[in-house]
């Protein structure tokens, strides 16, 4: 019999956040610490299903009008409106003027998926900005689908552990017209460092100066600084500024629905007479990729966010969710202060959401998880949820004997 026609698919790499979850399941100490997966945590360490998402499945199983049909290829118009709102405001003149509409999508990484092909085969699209460092699916989802001029825009000064903001603006400068520029709206991922609200109206200058197209990837509204509208600024500075633009949704994080896969595709648009026509090559785009949505995640959400008391809910978990990382972040700053690591620790307070760039090297990541059970991703990215009263003794102890025995990353003297 010939060879196997598969005899030459060379292996991929593994994706780094996997595998030091499966390396953290297999390891045996019992002093392990899961600082990599970008999920929440409560206290105890464990996953949080939210109280409001419990009750909220409970009635969805009981509700015997509720069958298992299928969903419009764009989704369920109450989560899809729902979700709009929830990024534009209510009080949105975009949604008012019907100038913006919502598409479900599977999860964050869909929504980015779909407005990756419209903006190719659509628009001509063949030129993506994204931070550098970023979210590392951004490349592979623009890459995929038939962008060959990938560019990064600098965002992060690993020496002073803070935005880059001039050597942001210079990378945009040089962007051409139309080119597609993926921001981050709230709680940046990996660094946890965003634009003040002056720095997103400079960036909004130059975009407009440019003719920019602003992607807009948001995550983690609501989940970042416990208040949904604070956490939508930018996007709405945006679309109060004329753009059109696209707007990636996520309810992972948000509603701690991961594998649910709940998203949503907002577009804006200058005029509603050209709803139609996105609307249809959107249409055709999910079609060809995965058909229809799921529904399960899409049904919670829309029943949260159209019942007034769910909702209320709903923002008080959010609130505690942030609030908690909010004062892990402290406890770690606080306590490696009073150990005398080397360096200056205020970066980490300074960030917001879920990750902390914490400014540790290759070297000291090593050092973490192999003398002390620690897992990181090797750029020295955090997931501030894996911190408790538990463990944060034993973390920053850690981390300073890492920084102390490899110090040399440690330039910056704020």
């Amino acid at each position: 019999m010939s060879s196997s026609i598969f005899a030459n698919v060379p292996k991929g790499p593994a994706i780094e956040v996997f595998a030091l979850t499966q390396a953290f399941k297999e390891d045996s100490s019992n002093k392990k610490v899961n600082l990599s997966v970008g999920a929440y945590r409560a206290e105890n360490g464990e996953p949080w299903v939210l109280p409001v998402v419990r009750k909220t499945e409970i009635g969805i199983a009981g509700d015997t009008s509720i069958n298992h049909e299928y969903l419009p290829v764009t989704g369920l118009d109450t989560f899809t409106r729902a979700a709009t709102e929830l990024a534009l405001g209510a009080d949105s003149v975009a949604l008012k003027e019907k100038r913006a509409f919502g598409i479900q999508t599977i999860s964050g990484t869909g929504a980015l998926r779909v407005a990756a092909e419209f903006l190719f085969h659509q628009l001509k699209c063949n030129t993506v900005y994204y931070s550098n460092p970023t979210w590392e699916n951004h490349h592979k989802i623009f890459a995929d689908c038939g962008f060959t001029n990938l560019h990064s825009y600098r965002y992060w000064d690993q020496n002073k552990l803070q935005l880059d903001f001039s050597g942001m603006l210079a990378d945009l400068e040089q962007a051409p017209s139309g080119s597609v520029i993926i921001l981050h709206a709230c709680a940046h991922n990996p660094t946890g460092m965003d634009p003040t609200h002056e720095q997103w109206k400079q960036i909004a200058d130059l975009m407009e100066r440019k003719k920019l197209f602003p992607l807009l990837d948001s995550a983690y509204q609501g989940f970042a600084s416990g208040n949904p509208d604070q956490d939508a600024w930018a996007i709405r500075y945006f679309v109060d500024r004329g753009f059109e633009l696209f707007v990636c949704q996520s309810f992972a994080k948000n509603f701690g629905l991961y594998c649910e896969r709940a998203g949503n595709l907002t577009v804006v648009q200058q005029s509603p007479a050209t709803r139609d026509m996105i609307h249809s090559q959107i249409t055709l785009i999910i079609r060809g990729i995965y058909s229809n949505p799921p529904a399960y995640g899409a049904r919670i959400v829309s029943k949260v966010l159209n019942t007034p008391e769910l909702r209320q809910e709903w923002m008080d978990s959010i609130q505690n969710m942030s609030g908690r990382i909010r004062e892990m972040r402290k406890q770690l700053r606080d306590k490696l202060v009073a150990l005398g690591t080397p360096g200056n620790w205020d970066h980490i307070v300074k960030q917001i959401g879920m990750f902390s760039y914490t400014g540790l090297n290759e070297k000291q990541v090593a050092v973490l998880i192999k003398d002390y059970h620690i897992y990181l991703l090797r750029t020295g990215r955090i997931n501030m949820c894996g911190l408790n009263t538990g463990n944060i003794d034993y973390v920053a102890k850690a981390i300073n004997s890492a920084v102390t025995g490899v110090p040399a990353v440690f330039e910056n003297k704020l």
